[in-house]
């Protein structure tokens, strides 16, 4: 009995924990980029699911952008095509293009109805509904790689009233030019373009590593706070390199274009997503605006 009691007050310590947040960002926007491992691993997914989810539910107005490159491969592998990559940036013919969309609409409705079966009303657009992206053509270091987009402009008309009618925006990352040719998007950049257009309060990559490290081979470099204006000193000194170096890139230039807050987290790890927003010590890295350097040092 005992130790029952222990058990039911650590979860009342929990949601206390919670409450101050909950109460603070009441009605915000926060915007989740959701792929890699946590789209992959069934449970993961749920689990993911479930968090922002309970967002909603809380007060929140969450939006998801989803990926799905690891589908998107898989299903070019099927049609006998081999997935090509420079820099990064998945070569995208006009069948390619034609999976790549396939799949995202795939992904994308099986999303809504995960939402959907926990109790809350969701609405799977792409950035082509409401002209919600608009792109240019993207190239890789002066090298046509076909559908890739380049994201010129967004409208963000269609988020604002979903939200507003209480749904759940889930995005899946295709856009139009101004001749109406569909593009693939990097998620990263859809979820950054989107986070700034409607000044989310918060933007959450969920990746497949902890957090930002000054050295990725040192554990103890783990950097859990950091500003926009650090952010961008540790790209510059070349400290940061792969593919975290976009992600970070757009990660200071969303908070230094209307985006409160950026957090990188490892989506691997359950309920990461709550762990960070509702607990004072957190599970990953938080890019704060420079006038907040102050709350670097009391972290420290």
């Amino acid at each position: 009995m005992e130790k029952d009691m222990e058990q039911v007050l650590r979860k009342a310590e929990v949601l206390i924990e919670a409450l101050p947040y909950i109460q603070k960002f009441n009605r915000k926007i926060i915007v989740v980029k959701y792929g890699g491992s946590a789209m992959s691993n069934e449970e993961l997914q749920k689990n993911v699911i479930k968090d922002v989810t309970l967002l909603k539910l809380v007060g929140f107005k969450p939006i998801i952008v989803h990926g799905g490159g690891k589908a998107i491969s898989k299903w070019v592998g099927k049609v006998g095509k081999e997935a090509k990559f420079v820099n990064g940036l998945r070569v995208t013919d006009d069948e390619t293009m034609e999976i790549a969309e396939m799949v995202l609409s795939r992904v994308n409705k099986q999303l809504v109805t995960m939402v959907e079966e926990l109790g809350v009303k969701a609405v799977g657009i792409s950035g082509k509904d409401g002209g919600l992206l608009q792109v240019e053509k993207k190239y890789a270091d002066g090298q046509d790689i076909g559908y890739v987009g380049n994201i010129t402009k967004v409208d963000p008309k269609i988020l604002y009233d979903l939200l507003e009618k209480d749904f759940l925006p889930i995005i899946a990352p295709i856009g139009l030019d101004d001749q109406f040719a569909t593009y693939n998007i990097n998620a990263d950049d859809a979820a950054c373009a989107i986070a700034k257009a409607i000044s989310a309060d918060k933007l959450v990559f969920l990746t497949d590593i902890e957090g930002l490290y000054k050295d990725i081979n040192d554990k103890s470099s783990f950097i859990s706070r950091i500003t926009a204006s650090g952010a961008e000193e540790l790209i510059g000194d070349g400290v940061i390199g792969g593919g975290m170096l976009p992600k970070l890139a757009n990660c200071a230039s969303a908070v230094k274009n209307g985006v409160n807050r950026v957090h990188i987290l490892d989506g691997r790890i359950p309920h990461c997503l709550l762990l960070e927003i509702f607990t004072n010590s957190g599970v990953g890295t938080m890019i704060l605006r420079d006038e907040e350097k102050q709350l670097l040092e009391q972290h420290d």
